[in-house]
């Protein structure tokens, strides 16, 4: 039987799904090369129908931010894994239409290029399209980005590359700094190490959000498999390498995350750093120096490494992935803790509580710290009246915790709700610098104002941006760039724990001060996994049916408030409306609520929990938080047992 008989077998046999089967027959008749095609026809010899299934039923999908998925199958075939390079890389990333490989790659840069052609050509502007490209430490990485160059000036734009592994919000300020019209960032952030990326960004620095994001994706969509054979070698002869000049720019905004450099001169703050085998090093360790913090880093993570050796997941939401750094901290008696993920644009930490023993904190903890530290210190300056201002806003998330809602009520400043993701906050960010740029009139440069004086020019005329934060670990001190960035945060958190030490209190001491101020609020997260073609569809179904057949109550507790961010229409502090989105806001009897959506970048269901005490004194604080741990718990257990048998029908 013929390669074409066998699939078509396959599928009569329901071995296959039939998009499958469609996809599989187009692919090996496309011309692939000879390690392609004997690949398909081992696993097909082979008869892994699951794998191909996963990697066949679709176009690995250009979503509103690019794309993120395997290059490394469950299964492998030899002629993918040939021979392996010295970091463990296989020779090919895995043939699929629904895996990142060179054909997806090179897909996704011709629609990319396509579009950002035809926004030039509406703008009136006769030049060549412009990209920065970076990427990260992992599988195929560098050649994704060589790659991707290589396309761009094969079609006549002009690319730029950095020498080696940089980190996602470098990219994000060098597409501002360049004057680029896009950029793209090759990395799957935390993700597994069979996992990577390619993440855009528009002209502003930011991932790309409407109408830009539908119109790249459907000139993507109409990018035929025909069309890529012409742009798979490499050639980076026409591709400009940047120099140290572009680092430097970076590394100096930056720095401007620290508000008082004075602060942590004097401290004598102490830390353990580790980059979990990412890029981290590049960036952050030079400014945690420069700013006088005593920093060590963390020997066996400190080489770049796509296996991510010595941890399970390369995550610092996850306590195992700073265990080596808790360890050296313990041992060397450091204040503090800071780990940043493989593309540097999340942080997590531990600090050393009141018994002295190092404690992890989560994402929304040190976010309201953050929040709340750098208003106090703005109004301290006198950058920000001391009684608050509705012309500076603090920018979260929805699934962010609703404790910063109350830090900015308390300083009596504007707080705005986004959807999830960092381009949402960047996308506030940007109208509130357009409405500055149309108050100022011609010539009015952004960029080139100091910070001090944009501050007080967009409080005059528009919302000074005072700090975002997402709940997954990402923060951003200020809009010269326009993404999450975990080497500033390393910063600010650094200063943080400078002030509180100047203070002789411990970080999770000023925290419960916060609480005594605002009401204690805990949060809770359920992740629940669905890989491949069948995980999507249960993904699919939970959010249907929380659309179709709302939950009404959790065991005793009654739902009484279901928000469908899909069909209604909901509008942020300044008005503007929110974008709709499969995203369920649910609120509860007791005061407690949650919020349910499916991850935009892994094979995952989200649930995210928050519980809110009221206390009165410092006395009560103990048991509002055994009541909200309690309760959470308990709700938690609930709402995923429900989502479970939604699941699957």
């Amino acid at each position: 039987m013929s390669l074409t008989e066998k699939v078509s077998q396959a599928g009569k046999d329901g071995k296959l799904m039939p998009s499958a089967v469609e996809n599989l027959i187009a692919w090996s008749n496309g011309g692939l090369p000879e390690w392609a095609m004997q690949s398909i026809h081992e696993l097909v010899d082979r008869g892994e129908w699951a794998e191909l299934n996963d990697r066949f039923y679709r176009y690995l999908e250009f979503g509103t931010g690019g794309m993120r998925g395997r290059t490394i199958g469950k299964v492998a075939a030899k002629g993918e894994t040939g021979m392996l390079s010295a970091s463990g890389s296989p020779e090919h990333a895995g043939i699929g239409c629904n895996m990142l490989n060179d054909f997806t790659l090179v897909r996704a840069t011709i629609g990319l290029h396509r579009y950002i052609s035809k926004y030039l050509a509406t703008e009136k502007l006769v030049v060549k399209p412009k990209i920065v490209i970076a990427h990260d430490v992992r599988h195929f990485s560098r050649h994704f980005c060589e790659l991707a160059a290589s396309v761009w000036t094969k079609l006549g734009g002009e690319a730029y590359i950095f020498e080696g592994p940089r980190s996602t919000p470098q990219l994000s300020f060098s597409v501002r700094y360049l004057k680029a019209h896009t950029g793209v960032v090759i990395t799957a952030s935390h993700n597994p190490p069979h996992d990577n990326g390619y993440k855009a960004y528009f002209v502003d620095g930011a991932q790309v959000t409407p109408p830009h994001d539908s119109g790249i994706i459907a000139e993507v969509d109409g990018v035929p498999l025909s069309a890529v054979h012409a742009f798979l070698k490499t050639d980076i002869s026409k591709v400009v390498t940047l120099k140290k000049d572009a680092d430097d720019a970076y590394l100096a905004v930056a720095a401007e995350a620290v508000i008082d450099k004075e602060l942590l001169k004097k401290s004598g703050l102490r830390a353990v750093y580790t980059n979990i085998h990412g890029v981290g090093g590049v960036s952050t360790m030079p400014l945690l120096k420069q700013v006088g913090v005593d920093v060590t880093q963390v020997p066996e993570q400190a080489a770049f490494d796509a296996r991510f050796p010595t941890v399970k997941s390369p995550n610092p939401e996850n306590a195992e992935a700073l265990s080596l750094a808790v360890a050296l901290a313990e041992k060397g008696g450091q204040d503090v803790v800071m780990a940043t993920d493989p593309d540097s644009d999340r942080m997590g930490v531990a600090v050393r509580n009141k018994a002295g023993k190092l404690e992890l904190l989560s994402g929304n903890q040190v976010g309201a710290l953050l929040a709340d530290y750098r208003v106090n210190k703005y109004k301290e300056l006198g950058w920000i009246p001391k009684e608050g201002s509705q012309s500076a806003a603090l920018v979260k998330t929805f699934v962010t915790t609703p404790l910063q809602d109350a830090v900015g009520k308390a300083h009596g400043v504007k707080v705005i709700n986004t959807l999830t993701g960092f381009k949402w906050i960047a996308g506030k960010m940007r109208g509130y610098e357009e409405k500055l740029a149309k108050a100022m009139g011609p010539g009015f440069n952004y960029d080139a104002t100091p910070f001090r004086e944009r501050a007080k020019l967009l409080q005059q005329h528009s919302t000074f941006y005072l700090f975002g934060t997402e709940e997954s670990y990402g923060y951003l001190p200020n809009d010269s760039l326009r993404d999450k960035d975990g080497n500033a945060a390393c910063l600010m958190f650094s200063e943080l724990c400078a002030w509180v030490k100047s203070r002789g209190l411990t970080v999770p001491e000023y925290l419960d001060e916060i609480y005594l101020r605002c009401g204690f609020y805990l949060e809770g997260v359920i992740n629940i996994y669905y890989e491949g073609a069948s995980g999507a569809a249960k993904i699919k179904r939970i959010l249907d049916t929380y659309r179709s057949a709302p939950p009404t109550a959790f065991g005793d507790t009654k739902v009484t408030r279901f928000q469908d961010f899909g069909r209604e229409k909901f509008y942020d502090t300044d008005g503007e409306q929110i974008p709709a989105q499969d995203l369920y806001l649910v609120t509860l009897a007791n005061g407690y609520s949650f919020a349910a959506r499916g991850s935009g970048t892994e094979p995952k269901m989200k649930f995210y929990l928050f519980a809110e005490e009221p206390v009165k004194s410092a006395a009560d604080l103990p048991n509002a938080k055994m009541k909200a741990k309690s309760t959470l718990d308990a709700l938690k257990a609930l709402i995923e047992a429900d989502a479970r048998k939604r699941a699957e029908g």
